[in-house]
């Protein structure tokens, strides 16, 4: 049943990307800046993470940060890069578009991760199944944009 519930939470997370790209966009128009948009969006989340952390009594231990490399911190940067990308692309490309082909990077990426053991707990070695739904992927990305 756990598994159940984190399957649920990811396909929701999922299907609300597309409707947050949606507001940025909005609000990258309004605003005349699609990297303001991005920052705001940015402070808002920071905001509602800090509401949760203080309802949900969550602790840590920052002592742990100082021995993590040094690229994990390029996590926020990349989180910028994603968001800034998606409010650019969503009204030039559509929503259907834009996240198929941010789904097909996705995929490609995590299932190379997988096969190469790169920041995984566990490898998961490429197969016929594994190179077929990238391919599927690929080929609705494909069909989204020459129909």
């Amino acid at each position: 049943m756990n598994k159940i519930i984190w399957i649920v939470l990811a396909l929701l997370a999922g299907a609300f990307l597309p409707i947050q790209a949606a507001f940025n966009s909005k609000l990258g128009k309004a605003i005349h800046s699609p990297a303001y948009a991005s920052m705001v969006s940015f402070v808002v989340g920071v905001i509602s993470i800090a509401v949760y952390i203080l309802l949900s009594n969550q602790n840590a231990s920052f002592s742990g940060a100082k021995t993590v490399p040094g690229y994990v911190w390029l996590a926020g940067a990349l989180g910028a890069f994603y968001v800034t990308v998606i409010i650019l692309s969503f009204p030039r490309l559509g929503p259907a578009l834009t996240f198929g082909l941010a789904i097909a990077g996705q995929m490609v990426i995590s299932v190379l991760m997988d096969h190469f053991n790169i920041f995984v707990t566990e490898q998961h070695p490429l197969t016929l199944y594994r190179f077929l739904g990238i391919v599927l992927v690929i080929a609705g990305v494909v069909l989204i944009r020459k129909f």
